[in-house]
């Protein structure tokens, strides 16, 4: 564990484990594969979350599965469902100005757009393979604004 400074975030885009295909694509469960992957990444990210961490989830089965792994309250954010753009990824974790920690489990591609846009300024198309993440800092030091990546990690890497 870390201290924050006051204008610190931490924020982590944690896509969902792998899922069955098929439609209705909301409810799409997480496969045994998907599952484990969600139990590995949730012990790695345990050992490292503050205890009042802020996990908010898209409303997709698969997501909902995916965090269930945490094992700790959560929040349905309908704003990162499929489909969602960068910016409202941004702004429902409330980047920069919330502080703390915040994880948000979502889907593709929106999360990697999100870490493009918040490092380079700009939306790509970066990918974030199933049931891993991108955990990136916001920090001000001497008055300057820095985002900087803390860690990517897939599940096959805990």
């Amino acid at each position: 564990m870390y201290e924050f400074l006051e204008a610190d975030m931490d924020l982590i885009l944690w896509r969902h484990a792998d899922a069955v295909d098929g439609l209705p694509d909301m409810e799409r469960e997480l496969t045994t594969k998907g599952h484990k992957q969600a139990a590995q990444m949730a012990a790695w990210l345990n050992a490292r979350l503050p205890k009042n961490a802020v996990i908010l989830v898209s409303p997709a089965k698969r997501a909902q599965q995916t965090a269930a792994a945490l094992g700790r309250p959560f929040e349905t954010v309908k704003k990162i469902a499929p489909g969602a753009d960068a910016m409202s990824v941004v702004l429902a974790a409330g980047w920069p100005d919330a502080g703390g920690c915040v994880v948000l489990v979502g889907h593709q591609p929106s999360l990697g757009q999100t870490a493009a846009l918040l490092l380079s300024g700009t939306e790509s198309n970066f990918s974030i393979k199933k049931g891993g993440l991108w955990w990136l800092t916001n920090r001000v030091r001497q008055a300057t604004q820095q985002t900087m990546v803390r860690a990517v990690m897939t599940p096959e890497l805990v």
